[in-house]
């Protein structure tokens, strides 16, 4: 398996920092929050983005590619019913394609979850043509420059809008398109599927092209109630060659631990597994 780790965990931390303490580690991956880098993608010159992919290679690790696409940005939405922002929001997921591509990554994980909320007003059925009128308008550009949108379910108490890898298929089957597949998050899951979480990324599994690992504490694997043997064997079983990225929302025990303690316990699952 393939380690990742989501960045803005190493928060104030200087980038050469974040890319020699991952590699020691044995995370050979990094993914990308673009607001940790300025308020717009677009503000990052090309020089900026050599200089980051340079260092990071420097370091043996790769930018596998970006998440939190439209956090802390204003004028983009994928549900709403003004077509306006709809474009405007196409636009913006095929700057920040050429800017993953720039940084030497094929993946942009659309969570977002304020970003497509449903409007007052907007119907369910409404909600899912205006978010692949979206999509479509950005499909081609994205294939032209190698880079996939994975969209991400997230819980309904994040969202109002997918849900459940179902309801992110519904979507992905409208666009079309190979350039949209599937997110699976272990949190996500387990918070909003009915059935245990090894069966769904069974299921699931010929559509999915990205999978973050954490736990429902929002802090690492290994450092919540989750039994990650379950999940790594599913994944191994269903032939899973993606990145297996690291995100957590609770920054609370320090960044060295919660990077150190969940590639150490993830290591441990496949130990036992690779005996068993």
């Amino acid at each position: 398996m393939k380690f990742a780790i989501c960045q803005e965990l190493f928060e104030n931390w200087d980038w050469e920092r974040q890319c020699a303490f991952s590699a020691e580690l044995g995370y050979t991956g990094l993914e990308l929050a673009p607001f940790t880098l300025a308020p717009r993608i677009t503000d990052v010159s090309a020089e900026q983005r050599c200089s980051l992919r340079a260092t990071a290679e420097r370091h043996g690790v790769q930018i596998i590619g970006l998440h939190w696409l439209l956090a802390k940005t204003e004028g983009f939405h994928l549900t709403t019913a003004n077509s306006s922002v709809r474009h405007a929001t196409s636009q913006y997921l095929m700057e920040l394609g050429n800017a993953c591509a720039d940084f030497g990554g094929d993946l942009m994980v659309l969570g977002s979850p304020v970003q497509r909320n449903l409007e007052d007003g907007v119907s369910l059925d409404q909600a899912f043509e205006n978010a692949a009128d979206v999509l479509r308008g950005c499909m081609s550009a994205l294939r032209d420059r190698g880079v996939r949108i994975c969209l991400e379910p997230l819980t309904p108490k994040e969202t109002n809008f997918l849900n459940t890898c179902a309801d992110a298929m519904r979507l992905i089957e409208m666009v079309n398109s190979p350039s949209l597949v599937l997110h699976q998050d272990v949190k996500a899951m387990l918070g909003g599927e009915s059935e245990p979480i090894e069966t769904i990324i069974e299921r699931f599994a010929p559509h999915v092209g990205h999978f973050h690992v954490n736990d429902v504490n929002l802090l690492g694997p290994g450092m919540g109630p989750t039994n990650y043997a379950p999940i790594f064997r599913a994944l191994l079983r269903t032939n899973y060659s993606g990145w297996i990225s690291v995100e957590v929302f609770d920054y609370r025990p320090g960044a060295e631990k919660i990077a150190r303690d969940s590639i150490h316990y993830m290591r441990s699952v496949l130990s036992q597994l690779s005996k068993s």
